[in-house]
Parts: C-alpha cells; structure tokens; sequence
C-alpha cells in the first residue's frame, strides 16, 4: 500500500542522501543484528512480565507510513492492554495536531509503563531495520490516518526512512507534544544528515534513555 505523496512536493526534491547510502545501510544491518541479540537475551523474561500483568499477545504491530508514504507493519513488545486500539477514541489527545498522547493514558499496563519508560518497547523495531523499512535513524514513522491529514509541508517527512531514534526522540521524546515542533526536528534531520550526525544522535538517545528523560 502505498500513501501517495504531494507531487509537487516530491518533485521538487531529489532523493535525500541518506536513502542511497551504503555506509547508514550497513550501520543499520549490524545495529540491527546486535539489537536482535539483545531482544532476544531478555525477551523470556519480557513475555512472562507482560503475561503476568495482563495476558495477551506479546507484541503489538500496526501499519506505519515510510519512505515516500509506502505502508509497513511495525512491531513493538505490547505496552497496553489487548485491543487498546479500539478503546482509543475514549482517551483525550493532549498533543496537538497529527499525533497522539496522553501522559496518563489508562491503557498502559504496569508493565508497559516500565517497558516505554525504558524504551524496551521499542526493542522489535530492530527487525524491521533489518528488513529495511527502517533505519537506527530517521523520521518518527506516522500511521495512515496521520499521514492522510497532511498538508503540504509535512510531506517532506517522509523523504527519508522512518526510524527507531532520530532528532526528536533524542531531543525531547515524550516531552515534545506539538506535531508542528516535530515536523521541524525531523527537517531539520535531514538537512543536517550524515553519519557522524546519525552516530551522535545513537550516542545521545542511549544517555537520554538510560536517564529515562522525556519518557511515558
């Protein structure tokens, strides 16, 4: 499936240099498989916590926008109770614009509070790094309905791949509550890209989750 971009916007920009780069490429393919490890070091005892705390499936997957608007599943370990999703219209949105959140959203499960605290949740994205349909860094991957409210600056979000961390993860996270302020984080990205950039902020998420700052 694919979300079709403005053409005017796509046509006025050339493939960003980050989307052809071997070297993120392979950065991404070894973060990946090291991520992986790791998942699977500590996924017992992740599965057994989340049972625990209220059974269910042990992940959580939903269909995600990346580069240039083509639609995957990503993956995540379940931080909310079974079928929170449909329970979502109940909860107030305390971000603005093309984005959820809620500080104290009653779905989270006492366990997927720690695992989002953590960002443990966040360890299965490391498969769909390895596939490709995402990298280490990026853009935060938006859902279909966020991206078909768009207007047409927010396209050039998806320029480039979607990804675990990026500039606002480690510039804010949680604390970052208005779609504008993260649109002009995720531009800024890319004009700033390089890999010693991508390393930096890696460096930098890892400070800002093991300080659990800007988490919930």
């Amino acid at each position: 499936m694919l979300v079709p971009l403005s053409s005017a916007v796509s046509a006025e920009k050339d493939v960003h240099p980050s989307v052809t780069s071997r070297l993120k490429r392979l950065i991404d393919i070894v973060g990946a498989l090291v991520g992986l490890t790791i998942t699977g070091l500590i996924l017992l005892p992740i599965a057994i916590a989340i049972q625990l705390d209220n059974p269910g499936p042990l992940f959580y997957s939903q269909i995600r926008c990346g580069l240039n608007g083509q639609t995957f599943r990503i993956w995540k370990f379940r931080s909310m109770i079974a079928d929170a999703d449909r329970l979502k219209h109940l909860v107030h949105n305390q971000a603005k614009g093309n984005i959820f959140k809620n500080k104290n959203d009653p779905r989270i499960t006492k366990v997927g509070r720690f695992l989002r605290k953590t960002s443990l949740d966040e360890l299965p994205q490391f498969w769909n790094v390895l596939k490709g349909d995402m990298s280490l860094v990026g853009t935060r991957p938006p859902t279909v309905d966020e991206v078909m409210k768009y207007e047409r600056h927010h396209y050039q979000r998806l320029l480039v791949k979607p990804g675990i961390t990026g500039e606002w993860q480690a510039n804010g996270r949680s604390k970052v509550e208005d779609f504008e302020d993260i649109v002009k984080m995720d531009i800024s990205y890319q004009e700033k890209w390089s890999i010693l950039y991508d390393l930096q902020l890696i460096f930098k998420t890892v400070l800002v989750v093991l300080n659990k700052n800007g988490a919930y």
